[in-house]
């Protein structure tokens, strides 16, 4: 069975890959850096994951549905919202709950964890400072997401019931929350970017 027919096969395929490629490179003595990598490489990918589907939403689902909607006689938004929008807010949110944990996890395998969110205030750690201001903002991303715009998801899209004036509440806080996150994320990334890179501190 060829593993590219299947999401999972592909997905488990490019670690195993991944796998092979950090053997035949890297230092098989260096255990503790050799997870440390792993960690940073599962950040990296589930942040992939979480902000393009946040980019996703915001500059292509939430406009495309608008004009979808104001199309008279259009093929209207039910298939998207039916098929492609619980799936989207799948990945959408267990990205964002695995990009937290893998982001902590490598800060912890540092033990940088506590000065991060100290954002390096007692060490007076410009890397703490650094990654710390995007780690606070990846948490508070996080909230928005499981807090906010995932209960507010579950009214529009009628997993839970509620009435016409929930439903239109909720569109506006998840819509809201959303917006926040793409803006929180621009100076995540620099912040992620920039305390392995130098661009800031």
């Amino acid at each position: 069975m060829n593993p590219l027919n299947t999401v999972r096969g592909t997905i488990i395929s490019g670690f195993i890959l991944a796998i092979i490629f950090i053997l035949i490179t890297g230092d098989r003595h260096l255990i503790g850096i050799a997870s440390q990598s792993g960690m940073i490489m599962a950040h990296v990918l589930s942040g992939i994951t979480w902000i393009g589907l946040l980019y996703y939403f915001n500059f292509v689902q939430v406009p495309a549905l608008g004009e979808a909607l104001s199309d008279e006689g259009g093929p209207g938004g039910a298939g998207i919202t039916k098929y492609v929008v619980p799936r989207a807010l799948w990945w959408f949110r267990w990205g964002a709950l695995f990009t937290w944990l893998t982001g902590a996890g490598y800060l912890q395998l540092t033990g940088r964890l506590g000065d991060a969110f100290e954002l390096g205030m007692r060490s007076n750690d410009s890397y703490a400072t650094t990654i710390g201001i995007g780690a606070w903002l990846g948490t508070i991303m996080l909230f928005n997401v499981w807090v906010l715009i995932w209960p507010n998801q579950k009214k529009i899209l009628g997993i839970v019931e509620a009435s016409a004036d929930e439903i239109a509440k909720s569109k506006r806080i998840a819509f809201l929350a959303s917006r926040s996150n793409t803006l929180m994320s621009i100076p995540m990334v620099m912040s992620m970017v920039g305390a392995h890179h130098g661009f800031i501190m």
